[in-house]
């Protein structure tokens, strides 16, 4: 019960966070959603960072994993906004816009994970 009370905390965090970065004003003109890009980035290099952070000290708390890659990253990245706004730029008819953001959102959340966990395990003990 206790490890569901961690996530519902870190999720409340998380949540919280993706909700004032939203706030934050961009311009209009940006091609795709700039902020959710960020944002899935940010979270995927959070975990990346977490999972690096597993491997080399091996005895982290597991609360303190759960809450921050299941609590705080499943708060805080916007993977629905994300489906959500690429379908809207498919049914706008900017169908290689959207092609473009979810190809560039994927890879950079998948390099974001690479670039966490070697920030982590490449810095010396």
């Amino acid at each position: 019960m206790i490890e569901c009370l961690i996530v519902g905390i870190g999720g409340f965090a998380g949540s919280i966070l993706r909700y004032l970065i939203g706030l934050i004003p961009v311009r209009e003109t940006w091609i795709f959603p700039v902020k959710t890009f960020g944002i899935n980035v940010a979270g995927a290099f959070i975990i990346g960072v977490i999972a690096g952070a597993v491997l080399k000290k091996g005895d982290l708390d597991p609360r303190l994993v759960l809450l921050v890659k299941v609590g705080i990253c499943g708060g805080f990245t916007t993977f629905s906004s994300f489906a959500l706004e690429t379908f809207d730029l498919i049914k706008a008819g900017n169908g290689l816009t959207a092609l473009a953001y979810g190809v560039f959102s994927v890879a950079a959340g998948i390099a974001a994970v690479f670039a966490g966990e070697w920030a982590v395990t490449s810095i010396s003990r």
